[in-house]
């Protein structure tokens, strides 16, 4: 790993891009991970129970 104090400043924000997509990437699985799940129950969660 490098030192973060002895960085330049094309390294840093190499890695705030690689840090952004990264939470990018992840944000969309856990949205697809919740639709995936909406649709395989049938939307029969988002109905009240009367």
């Amino acid at each position: 790993m490098s030192d973060p104090a002895r960085e330049t400043e094309a390294e840093t924000k190499a890695r705030r891009g690689r840090n952004i997509a990264l939470a990018l990437g992840l944000l969309l699985f856990v949205i697809l991970v919740f639709v995936v799940t909406i649709v395989r129950l049938g939307g029969s969660v988002l109905e009240p129970r009367l």
